[in-house]
């Protein structure tokens, strides 16, 4: 089966808005057995739209369309594929009462302008948006006629409206729709310690067998992690993707911190929260990046106590108590002074674990001895302080990342009691 997908947009093409959707979209294709053939972005015009959707039409079964479905005046999406489509639109009642209700639950009145998201294609199935006002659409674009599509689906622009549409009204239509004709399974083992290369080295030998046998075998490379990707076809699909699965975890044992989509803060919070245990930082170089990735793990709070960002030498003695002989014989950025962070925040928060970061992020600042990139995280639990250097010589974004990564995965050994 063919599938394109046409993001629309003047910001993508401006650059002022990254497009998001096309990796997105196709993750999710993929992870269903589906593989989009084709992907482009085009403007907001009508020709560019028109142009797009018109030579889609011709050779994909399955098309998605982003963008261009709200009420302002660049929002033209829906009204030139109806009438590419040659469907004329009519006022969907259930869409306007979903409207006024969206407006009426924030205790505003429903703008006049709005109301034309409730145009609905004749023929047209209505998504509701359970985040936003605008429906997404799916159509039959030629029942009858010579094109090979079956299926044409609008989806609304913002992220956080389409993607549970498309997970939750969207894709249960297309599997009805467009059945797998063999099993799929895919499965995703997330490492972090080693690099890319390393991995494939160690595991692509021992997986030989699976991958001759038709799995498919991948890898991806992010900041301070790489996945390991299977993938089965097929009535031993799940024989043969369980089976590597358990090559690799024997072969990169601790390496592997969780499967799929969870990230390593939610690793993190899952441990702590089944041992009953709680953690505090104290960052420095990271200016609160360990915090904000904590935080945006439902259920933190269970086990989050407190974050302290402690920028200055001031900060660190006043609210951890970091000793000034320490900074004046070490340096903030030290073996001793992460170790101290780290406990100090540990005896201010009566936390289980207390992690510390305190480097050099630069472009500036650094000394021979002490080179951009050099960073310290110290650890802290009831068996004492600890405290690792890294050298993670980034822009400065990428080593709040890097760092970041690197002290929970500190953390995430520290729990289990790995060495």
């Amino acid at each position: 089966m063919r599938i394109e997908l046409i993001n629309t947009g003047s910001e993508l093409m401006l650059g002022r808005v990254l497009n998001t959707h096309q990796q997105w979209l196709c993750r999710q294709f993929a992870d269903r057995g589906y593989t989009v053939n084709r992907q482009v972005a085009v403007d907001d015009s009508g020709p560019a739209i028109e142009g797009a959707v018109r030579e889609a039409l011709a050779r994909a079964e399955l098309i998605v369309v982003t963008g261009g479905l709200g009420p302002t005046s660049d929002d033209r999406t829906r009204d030139l594929i109806a009438a590419l489509l040659g469907r004329t639109l009519h006022e969907d009642p259930s869409v306007v009462a979903h409207i006024d209700g969206f407006f009426k639950s924030r205790k505003r009145l429903m703008p006049a302008s709005t109301r034309i998201q409730a145009m609905v294609p004749e023929g047209a199935q209505v998504l509701m948006n359970a985040n936003g006002t605008a429906p997404g659409l799916v159509i039959e674009p030629n029942v009858g006629g010579s094109s090979p599509c079956k299926l044409l689906v609008m989806l609304p622009g913002p992220p956080r409206e389409l993607r549970p549409m498309f997970t939750n009204q969207a894709i249960p239509i297309l599997a009805e729709r467009f059945p797998l004709p063999a099993p799929f399974v895919c499965r995703t083992l997330k490492t972090t310690g080693m690099g890319e290369s390393q991995v494939e080295e160690k595991v692509a030998g021992p997986l030989k067998h699976l991958t001759d046998a038709g799995m498919d075998l991948g890898y991806c490379a992010r900041i301070g992690e790489v996945d390991v990707r299977f993938v089965g076809r097929g009535a031993d699909a799940q024989k043969q993707v369980n089976a590597a699965e358990s090559i690799v975890r024997e072969l990169l044992g601790s390496l592997v911190f969780a499967a799929d989509d969870e990230q390593l803060e939610e690793t993190i919070v899952r441990l702590l929260t089944a041992r009953k245990q709680t953690l505090a930082l104290a960052e420095s170089c990271t200016g609160g990046a360990i915090g904000n990735r904590i935080t945006n793990v439902p259920g933190a709070s269970a086990v989050f106590l407190a974050g302290l960002i402690t920028y200055s030498n001031e900060a660190k003695q006043q609210f951890l108590g970091v000793r000034a002989e320490t900074l004046a014989a070490h340096g903030a950025v030290s073996e001793e002074t992460a170790k101290e962070m780290a406990e100090g925040a540990r005896r201010k928060t009566g936390a289980d674990f207390a992690i510390s970061v305190t480097g050099i992020a630069g472009p500036g600042g650094g000394t021979p001895e002490k080179p951009v990139g050099t960073v310290w995280i110290g650890i802290a639990s009831a068996n004492g302080a600890t405290a690792h250097r890294r050298f993670n010589a980034f822009d400065r974004e990428t080593f709040k990342n890097v760092t970041s990564q690197h002290a929970l995965d500190l953390l995430r050994r520290q729990i289990l009691g790995i060495v």
